[in-house]
């Protein structure tokens, strides 16, 4: 076995779970590009073999996928829905519930990164009209996203990952995370209202529910026809993934019919196409066909083995995957796993549901995490890690063990 391909490995997963290298100013998608590279250099993987390791059928369907979440946000759709919910911050608790289920819908028919993005602005405006704290409902947000997207195939980045190459059935996988899921939106949403009982007490004043001009001028406006347009297409796609039809060709070719607009510019729509995302994704295929050819992922399940950790128990399976999701972040804690996963459906469900709920964990456990807080601090609303650490422990704690118990009753 090739040491010089583990060092690679190793030195590229390091840098994963920190996020960044001391003294360079590269990111997560950076240092596994480099680590990419590297393998092929090296001549741990030949160059055909690294084109061929990256999973197309993924690929295709993440980036159809990202042209639909941008129909919406050019439609102003993601605005229209929040805006829509302003009257009940007259009970923010009501709104609360209301964030919490739009959003857990919409990361499920939509990449949930792209949901936190659009929504996070339009919430923070609507609790300063209405004086309100903004703070549960932005945490709200995060949270129910990362679990709505975990309830199907399309949801968020590592259930296509894994919906493609297990080559998963998609009503199966979504009547099998659908229970797990509104259990730990139904707690988490209780959590919330428990920890912020004063933030969500009833402000005592009207909310103006209409919307005044210009209080939106920095964001998007809302086109009925655009945003019609992109539902019906989007029907038509979940329709289409419960025939035969390949994934990525319904999405793409839907998404083509997207991109035929005499209104959205091409370049505006492509323009929100995450290919940062993308690319994270190619290098890592690459990473870990390097590690695979020459020999150490073999050598890495019977180090497993020996070691009595077995992924085909699921407290085993749930707790390993948890971890490396804390660690080096779910898309790469699902392309190292998945090749060690015994042959059952159920396997590859609770590998896709464990690294979503984890990512609630801590507030780096997530881009969607991140996303929302970002976006929150540049508009003056700063949410802290401990902030986060104090609803995202026990409310993924109670998520794992809820998914545990459905493990052993679900089939």
């Amino acid at each position: 076995m090739d040491y010089l391909t583990l060092a690679i490995f190793a030195l590229s997963y390091v840098g994963l779970a920190l996020g960044r290298v001391p003294g360079l100013a590269l990111d997560r998608t950076g240092i596994a590009l480099i680590g990419a590279v590297l393998m092929v250099v090296s001549g741990a993987l030949a160059a055909d073999r690294a084109f061929a390791a990256v999973d197309m059928s993924t690929m295709l369907l993440l980036y159809a996928l990202m042209i639909f979440s941008a129909q919406f946000r050019l439609g102003g759709f993601y605005t229209q829905v929040v805006l829509k919910m302003a009257p009940l911050l007259a009970n923010p608790v009501h709104f609360l519930g209301g964030v919490m289920a739009g959003s857990a819908l919409m990361s499920a028919l939509l990449v949930n990164d792209v949901v936190c993005l659009a929504l996070t602005p339009v919430i923070i405006h609507c609790c300063r009209r209405a004086s309100v704290v903004p703070v549960p409902h932005l945490l709200g947000l995060a949270l129910a996203s990362n679990i709505g997207s975990a309830t199907t195939l399309i949801g968020n980045p590592q259930n296509m990952l894994l919906g493609q190459v297990g080559r998963l059935d998609f009503a199966a996988f979504t009547l099998w995370s659908l229970p797990p899921a509104l259990m730990a939106l139904v707690a988490t949403f209780l959590l919330l209202v428990k920890l912020y009982r004063c933030e969500l007490l009833p402000a005592g004043m009207p909310v103006r529910g209409a919307v005044q001009a210009g209080d939106t001028a920095e964001l998007p406006g809302f086109d009925r026809w655009q945003s019609g347009k992109g539902g019906l297409l989007l029907l038509l796609l979940v329709a289409l993934f419960f025939t035969d039809v390949p994934r990525e060709w319904s999405a793409l070719g839907l998404a083509a019919l997207l991109l035929a607009s005499r209104r959205m510019h091409t370049r505006s729509m492509l323009g929100l196409v995450d290919w940062h995302l993308l690319t994270l994704f190619a290098a890592l295929f690459v990473l870990n066909a390097g590690f695979a050819a020459a020999g150490w992922l073999p050598a890495l399940g019977r180090w497993m083995m020996a070691a009595g950790i077995h992924l085909d128990q699921h407290g085993t399976l749930i707790v390993a995957a948890s971890l490396l999701s804390n660690l080096i972040s779910n898309v790469p804690a699902c392309m190292l796993l998945f090749p060690l996963l015994p042959d059952t459906a159920q396997s590859w469900y609770l590998l896709a549901a464990t690294t979503t709920y984890a990512g609630n964990f801590f507030l780096i456990g997530s881009i969607a995490n991140l996303i929302v807080v970002t976006q929150a601090r540049q508009m003056g609303v700063v949410i802290g890690f401990g902030e986060h650490a104090r609803v995202g422990i026990p409310a993924t704690v109670v998520a794992l063990l809820g998914l545990f118990g459905w493990s052993l009753i679900g089939h």
